[in-house]
């Protein structure tokens, strides 16, 4: 038998590769992590953990107008952003020290380095050639460029750019109405920004319900974010005061002026310079292909994460990552593993039971088919919606807008999908996608009781209005 350095090679520590390779030594195996950068990848270092911190300071400082309306006097004076900038660094680097904690913890050999594919079972890094009986890629992604709007990082901003920022532009064109697009809409409009949207899609955040996407767009334009949806950006030009751009809607040509441009049009899977297409993975679009257990063309390679076609989330990531390791686990032979911890039933995620999260104010998450999707593909379905200012505590602490939306099948009463919007949504989602994970019906929901005053009594009686018998509303 063939001998190797290692069970697994991880290449890139981000969300799919650390928590992949944790798991993989909780199994028994040997397991080398390979990262050019920090440990942690973009969402802890230049994504999910710093946005977030954005966000929370962002709605801290947003807080001061309720202080104004109890007669307390702010003197706002003082304010510097590059504060918000270091707390969120300071976020993202406490966090990056506690996954390097993690990866020494569980005796993970750490090699620095740009790795490339050399063989079915070899990565090289610099000089240096590794053996793996097993090879997982879990590089990640990148802001999407167009031609015509590439970063400068100073006014054509990517969403590592606008992390960046030390100091707030006066105002902000953002190009894409996507999650990353409106996250950040949300943040600079809370510090007094003034923030254009431009969309080229018919509504913002397509991805999500429509219903529920309205009560969010609303609340942006009460706070002054304007919005425009189908509308086509054709130009950018960079002036002294900051970019004009030219944007083509059914009304007509109009320029939009801005300090700063923040162009969150998607994201790029980092696949070239791997090798991997000499060594026999095949890439689709610059995405790797991969069947059951995420495993690529070739046996001992497999793909997690922003390279493969999946939703480019780090919690999908990170499952995936579980899903490889768990699966080469119960198929090694190695003494060691410790086989009857692997629970690798799934041969790859179920995106109806992925949850999706857009942490704006108010949030939105979901899980499962939107609406509109469910007529499209002629499911049997009924819903079931429950307005937030139907719980108590919703207008107890003054965020009554939101609503909880629940389609289930209209002869079984399964759960199909739900979609939240509303405070503290991206919480609420997981009580109804446990639900439907373990089978449970409306009904069961419904008849549990929930504390009082809480949000979550909203996904109550959603469950209850499905079952015809919602109290309050």
């Amino acid at each position: 038998m063939a001998s190797y350095d290692f069970d697994c090679l991880v290449i890139g520590a981000g969300p799919g590769g650390y928590v992949a390779a944790i798991r993989a030594t909780q199994l028994g195996l040997s397991c080398a992590l390979i990262e050019k950068d920090k440990a942690g990848g973009v969402c802890l270092n230049i994504g999910c953990i710093p946005s977030k911190a954005l966000i929370h300071q962002a709605e801290v400082f947003s807080h001061g107008a309720e202080l104004e309306k109890m007669g307390i006097k702010l003197d706002r004076s003082g304010f510097e952003y590059s504060s918000v900038f270091k707390k969120s660094r300071k976020a993202a680097d406490s966090l990056s020290r506690g996954v390097q904690s993690l990866i020494k913890k569980n005796k993970i050999e750490y090699i620095t380095g740009e790795a490339k594919v050399t063989g079915p079972n070899e990565v090289t890094v610099g000089s240096k050639k590794i053996t793996g009986k097993s090879i997982l890629i879990a590089t990640g992604s990148r802001p999407r460029e167009l031609p015509g709007f590439e970063f400068d990082e100073k006014t054509v901003l990517s969403s590592t750019g606008v992390l960046m920022l030390e100091e707030l532009p006066k105002d902000l064109i953002v190009l894409g109405a996507g999650v990353i697009g409106l996250e950040f809409a949300h943040v600079m409009s809370l510090f007094g920004v003034k923030v254009t949207v431009v969309e080229m899609l018919p509504r913002a955040l397509a991805l999500e319900d429509a219903e529920v996407v309205e009560v969010l767009v609303k609340d942006f334009k009460r706070r002054g974010v304007e919005i425009l949806t189908d509308t086509k950006a054709t130009k950018l030009e960079k002036t002294k005061s900051g970019v004009k751009l030219s944007v083509e809607n059914s009304d007509g040509k109009k320029t939009l002026e801005a300090e700063k441009i923040l162009v969150a049009v998607g994201r790029v899977p980092n696949t070239e310079n791997l090798g991997l297409e000499a060594v026999g993975v095949k890439l689709e679009k610059g995405f790797v292909r991969v069947g059951d257990y995420y495993r690529t063309d070739v046996k001992s390679i497999y793909a997690v994460g922003d390279v493969v076609p999946s939703p480019p989330l780090a919690h999908v990531a990170s499952k995936e990552g579980e899903i490889v390791v768990e699966y080469i686990a119960t198929q090694s032979s190695a003494k060691t593993t410790n086989q009857k911890n692997a629970h690798a039933v799934e041969t790859k995620l179920d995106p109806d039971l992925i949850p999706s999260a857009v942490y704006t104010e108010p949030q939105i998450a979901s899980f499962g088919p939107t609406e509109a999707t469910a007529k499209e593909k002629k499911l049997a379905y009924k819903k079931a919606v429950f307005p937030y200012r139907g719980a108590g505590k919703s207008v107890a602490i003054e965020q009554p807008d939101g609503l909880v939306k629940i389609l289930y099948d209209e002869k079984t009463h399964e759960i199909i999908a739900a979609h939240v919007v509303g405070n503290a949504a991206t919480e609420l989602i997981h009580e109804l996608l446990l639900a439907k994970k373990a089978e449970l019906l409306p009904e069961d929901i419904a008849t549990m009781i929930h504390a009082h005053p809480t949000l979550s009594e909203a996904v109550m009686e959603a469950a209850r209005a499905a079952e015809g018998w919602a109290i309050h509303i």
